[in-house]
């Protein structure tokens, strides 16, 4: 899915943008200049996530970056570049909310359901929790890497 969402970048002409880039830039658009800390908390991503999108954004020419209230921090703002990108991807994002929604009706179990039921299921017992249990336990054990077509 994020293949054609760039894909759809690239038809429009956005370069240099990655799906991933969309709600931090929406976010900055709406609530104004932010720490890579609180971008993170906005987008729900870890600190070192948002700090690599932050790298990659900027070598894009999307976002700025200053010092913050004292060293340690670094201030995110939107370029002009940035700015002007952020209809676009507003209207990107409800289509793309409305085109899931569309592909829900076609399946038998909702992928937010799915990713709910994931969550929940993770909040349990970790993946690499359940990765090293199947190591110690040697379920994995004599099978060939990739063998089931399930494993990227």
């Amino acid at each position: 899915m994020d293949d054609d969402i760039g894909r759809l970048y690239d038809e429009r002409g956005v370069a240099g943008v990655r799906p991933r880039f969309s709600m931090t830039l929406i976010k900055l658009q709406h609530l104004g200049s932010l720490t890579i800390r609180q971008l993170a908390a906005e987008v729900d991503v870890t600190h070192s996530a948002m700090s690599q999108t932050i790298t990659a954004m900027r070598g894009a020419g999307l976002v700025a970056s200053a010092t913050g209230a004292d060293a340690r921090t670094r201030t995110i703002s939107l370029t002009d570049r940035g700015r002007a990108l952020v209809p676009f991807l507003e209207a990107e994002w409800l289509a793309t909310e409305a085109a899931l929604g569309e592909l829900e009706t076609e399946i038998p179990y909702p992928l937010t359901q799915v990713v709910r039921d994931m969550s929940k299921a993770l909040q349990r017992k970790s993946f690499h929790d359940r990765i090293v249990d199947q190591l110690e336990h040697g379920t994995a054990a004599g099978g060939e890497p990739g063998g089931t077509g399930e494993h990227p």
